[in-house]
């Protein structure tokens, strides 16, 4: 009988979330690429999103349970709330599609959603390697580019939809949905500052 449970299983957990965010994030993108089925797919993201709080659900759980924690019990509390922050902006992005009635994508909204996969795939490579963080910090500059990509594009988005619409509510909700999307990589960002402490805290 072990008497004290050891936090073996806390980078299995964050790993397998930030698996479900990346596959999330493929699947908005594919939705944006090819704008078909988009109740469908919206469900499907939203699967995954239930399926991140129940990861989130089981991992603070575990953090409850556990009596030595592999870092300490505010980070992991932390990035397992960062990384729920950044599925829940996915799945938020995904169901204004179906909220607002959105006929067609734009190609500024497409290309956010590349910039947040792209996030979401540095992210799975820095918490796939949180037992040898030897490249994290690397990785946290990298998302905090892809941060500053997504805000210049968002800008030029509404700058453009100002421009060139003239139907008022269809700006209200262009701008909102390129505000979530660009509001996604903030999340990742904060994922990338919660990495950042734990590597510095450890160096």
């Amino acid at each position: 009988m072990q008497l004290i449970p050891r936090g073996v299983k806390f980078y299995d957990l964050f790993r397998e979330q930030a698996e479900n965010i990346h596959q999330a994030a493929q699947m908005l993108v594919g939705l944006f690429e090819d704008f078909k089925d988009v109740e469908k797919h919206v469900a499907e993201i939203k699967f995954l999103e239930h399926k991140g709080d129940q990861l989130t659900h089981e991992l603070m759980m575990k953090l409850n349970q556990t009596f030595i924690t592999p870092m300490d019990r505010e980070d992991i509390h932390s990035l397992g709330s960062a990384l729920d922050d950044v599925l829940d902006l996915v799945d938020a992005a995904a169901s204004r599609l179906v909220t607002y009635k959105v006929t067609s994508v734009t190609p500024g909204a497409r290309q956010l959603s590349k910039v947040i996969l792209h996030g979401t795939e540095i992210i799975l490579q820095a918490v796939s390697e949180l037992n040898k963080p030897h490249n994290i910090l690397e990785y946290c500059e990298k998302i905090a580019m892809i941060e500053e990509e997504a805000d210049r594009i968002k800008g030029e988005c509404v700058a453009r939809l100002f421009e060139d619409s003239t139907n008022p509510v269809e700006i209200i909700k262009w701008k909102e949905i390129y505000e979530v999307l660009e509001a996604t990589t903030d999340k990742c960002e904060d994922v990338a500052d919660v990495l950042e402490a734990v590597v510095l805290k450890a160096a």
